[in-house]
């Protein structure tokens, strides 16, 4: 089975001006899947020509065939014609859809770039269009990263906006955002309007702190290592301040950092080496930067007291979702839980 393509290598060859009859965008990042085609509707077609060379379609007003009749046609005046359909999914669901795309793939108009583009799902592998698709165009699965792809991401991201970042400040950006690359994207393009002409591009956390909106004292970062070095009183002092500014701290927000975290520790202890490299490896990690958390937490805390912690984290999840009708996020058991993390052993 050929492997699947990358988006730098679809990106590539877009700006290499090799343009293919067909692209079809799906999976559960739509980040990938808008940039690839903004690139296409930006840059495919002089500026000139996009009046009547490009069209966008969305899948809700239109039909599989009322796609390709236009896919079909010549264009006007020009090399190329460009159409590109929002919400895509609706379309693959229809009966017909398979055989419609494969019988255009017979015979693709070369001079169109059609361009599908499937959020939040992929269409049925199995179909048969699937392969001819990936047999005369692009075929593009935008998956979920991982945490460690989007440590990665994040610096690519910062080295395209002309900046540097340390580790420290990209892991602050993960837990404070989570693994929403739009809203990565969003806050690393926010910190690039920040530098003074001729000043040291470097994002550090004191400039996160500053523009990003994480406290230094009270940012998820600093709650999870309090809690990893049973630090009582400063986990303590930034539970109390989360109950008092939820809509800053979301519960749900900070219950996932801290679940990721003892997550990660329960597979940390199934590691065959204990060494630095051994559980960096066990956790698909590049470095071992950030291991040292998790020594820390196998010392603090057993196994059978992270099973505990995760069981616990759940049930205040569920509490603060309404599964316990009485409970509030600002009633304390935020801090409930904080106490039976801390003296769990």
């Amino acid at each position: 089975m050929a492997a699947e393509i990358k988006y730098s290598d679809i990106m590539n060859q877009l700006k290499s001006g090799q343009y293919k009859p067909i692209y079809y965008l799906m999976g559960e990042e739509p980040y990938f899947i808008d940039k690839i085609s903004d690139y296409i509707e930006n840059n495919a077609l002089p500026e000139e020509e996009r009046g009547f060379n490009q069209l966008v379609m969305y899948a809700m007003d239109t039909t599989v065939s009322q796609v390709l009749e236009r896919a079909r046609a010549y264009p006007m005046m020009g090399d190329r014609q460009v159409i590109i359909v929002k919400e895509a999914q609706t379309l693959a669901k229809s009966a017909d859809f398979s055989e419609l795309i494969s019988a255009y793939l017979t015979k693709p108009q070369e001079k169109t770039v059609l361009v599908f583009c499937h959020k939040h799902g992929t269409i049925d592998k199995r179909k048969k269009c699937v392969a001819e698709i990936a047999k005369h165009g692009i075929l593009f699965d935008s998956k979920i990263l991982k945490d460690s792809e989007t440590l990665m991401f994040i610096s690519a991201c910062a080295r395209d906006n002309g900046m540097q970042i340390d580790q420290k400040s990209c892991s602050m950006l993960l837990e404070f955002i989570g693994t929403d690359l739009s809203q990565i994207s969003n806050q690393i393009e926010k910190l690039a309007a920040t530098f003074p002409a001729g000043a040291d591009r470097s994002i550090t956390p004191e400039l996160i702190e500053k523009h990003v909106g994480i406290s230094k004292d009270y940012n998820v970062f600093e709650f999870r290592n309090a809690l990893i070095n049973k630090d009582i009183f400063k986990a303590n002092q930034i539970a109390v301040y989360y109950e008092k500014n939820s809509k800053n701290y979301p519960l749900q927000m900070v219950m996932a950092v801290l679940f990721q975290y003892f997550a990660n520790l329960m597979v940390a202890y199934y590691a065959p080496e204990k060494s630095d490299q051994g559980i960096a490896a066990q956790l698909g990690l590049r470095s071992t930067w950030g291991v040292r958390d998790y020594q820390i937490g196998m010392k603090n805390y057993s196994a059978f007291a992270v099973l505990r912690i995760i069981g616990e984290i759940r049930t205040t999840l569920a509490k603060a979702q309404g599964v316990d009708s009485t409970a509030n996020a600002n009633d304390g058991i935020l801090r409930e839980l904080v106490f039976k993390i801390l003296h769990s052993k």
